[in-house]
């Protein structure tokens, strides 16, 4: 059973920062197989890619509305990733998803699309004031 567990969200003041974490376990889960994305969703509306990396940090796609502002990064021997959000703005308030997607997806361009993440945590609120 693969378990992604996500921590760190909170109420926020717009400029402020927050960190999420992700911690992935799992007798199935072969982590050098499978990236590490976030994803966000609003009340109201479609759940949003937000960022993609492998577990070598060698590769990673951010969305363009948290680009310069989020960063993405990881703990191997943890087996945790980590989202550093800085400047946040109201719109970013939102449930925050860790997920994992093989890499053939990563690597085929369809990393920003939610139905081909194999793997889902429970989600972590986000709410930024203006």
């Amino acid at each position: 059973q693969v378990q992604l567990v996500e921590s760190g969200g909170g109420l926020v003041r717009a400029g402020g920062s927050l960190r999420l974490s992700c911690a992935a376990s799992g007798r199935t889960f072969t982590f050098s197989t499978y990236a590490m994305g976030w994803f966000r969703q609003a009340p109201g509306k479609e759940r949003e890619f937000v960022v993609v990396s492998t577990w070598s940090s060698s590769t990673t796609y951010y969305a363009d509305s948290v680009k310069g502002r989020f960063t993405s990064s990881r703990d191997n021997a943890k087996n945790t990733v980590y989202l550093q959000m800085n400047s946040l703005k109201p719109e970013d308030t939102a449930v925050y998803y860790c997920a994992a997607v093989r890499y053939r997806t990563l690597y085929s361009g369809n990393y920003d699309r939610a139905y081909e993440y194999d793997y889902w945590g429970q989600g972590t609120q986000v709410t930024v004031s203006s």
